[in-house]
């Protein structure tokens, strides 16, 4: 585990743990945000994919907020509980938890291996849940604190090829509407974020994933299968940088919003999810090439 730079923090300031902190990635992003606000940040991921401290903070105007890096993996128990108390022995608290960690998963249901859909629902969904878990007591007792979920605009509007992952944003969604007013008597606050197409290293990673697999009956749509896994990519998508400015904006407001949409295709998503389901079918079948052969 690595020992932050600085250990003191201003009654004031506001701690923030982020997870899924690698580089090129919106938690990478994120961290910046919150940081040029003032606040002291916690950037989180595995050890392999750790941010370096020293570009993570280039672009942080001196005398911002300090960040720190530290392990955690949102699929270990063990991990988390040891990360919040290592946070919480060094400032009696944790602010804000922003529930950033996430990872792609492209391919058809039906041929997508069951080992691949469970490592996702165990980092995208139950690990967003296992971190609340585990920070959520802290908060209720100091009746303050705020809850920040990742969800997604695919959540609303699942897309083909993609339906693992989409099913874990909507659980994502789903948790974060109870949540929020199962934590209203203790004055925590839950925001559901969800991103349109934000340009980051997820498309990337969704390819590298694709390599892995080799379809049997869906062999005819293999190109359709990896347009999915870049489709968020395009060059009208928004800047990972101006989405977490956006987001830590509206979260360190003094009433944050209950959901946070922003990004490209989100007018279009919303449109989907309002839609007939004829409507959305034709659109999501003509767009990534579901069609007879």
């Amino acid at each position: 585990m690595k020992q932050p730079l600085v250990q003191t923090t201003n009654d004031d300031t506001k701690v923030v743990l982020i997870t899924g902190c690698a580089k090129g990635g919106i938690g990478y992003e994120y961290c910046k945000a919150f940081a040029a606000r003032g606040c002291t940040v916690y950037a989180t991921d595995i050890p392999d994919r750790m941010p370096d401290l020293a570009d993570l903070t280039s672009d942080i105007i001196a005398g911002s907020g300090a960040v720190h890096a530290l392990d955690l993996d949102v699929s270990s128990d063990v991990s988390v509980s040891t990360a919040v108390a290592h946070i919480l022995s060094k400032h009696a608290k944790i602010d804000i938890l922003v529930n950033n960690a996430g990872i792609s998963s492209t391919g058809p249901l039906s041929e997508l291996p069951l080992a691949a859909i469970q490592k996702t629902y165990e980092v995208n969904a139950l690990g967003q849940l296992r971190m609340i878990q585990q920070v959520v007591p802290h908060m209720a007792a100091r009746k303050s604190g705020c809850i920040v979920n990742v969800g997604s605009i695919v959540g609303k509007a699942p897309t083909p090829w993609a339906g693992s992952y989409c099913a874990a944003k909507a659980y994502v969604h789903a948790i974060s509407h109870v949540l929020r007013v199962e934590l209203r008597p203790f004055n925590v606050d839950v925001v559901l974020v969800r991103p349109g197409a934000v340009r980051s290293s997820f498309g990337i990673n969704a390819l590298n994933r694709l390599k892995d697999y080799e379809w049997k009956m869906y062999g005819e749509f293999k190109e359709a299968i990896e347009e999915r896994a870049r489709a968020s990519q395009g060059g009208k998508s928004t800047a990972a940088g101006e989405f977490a400015r956006h987001v830590a904006g509206k979260v360190l407001s003094r009433n944050p919003p209950r959901t946070v949409e922003y990004g490209h295709m989100t007018a279009l998503f919303n449109f989907l999810s309002w839609a007939p389901l004829w409507v959305r079918d034709m659109f999501f079948a003509r767009r990534f090439k579901v069609v007879l052969r």
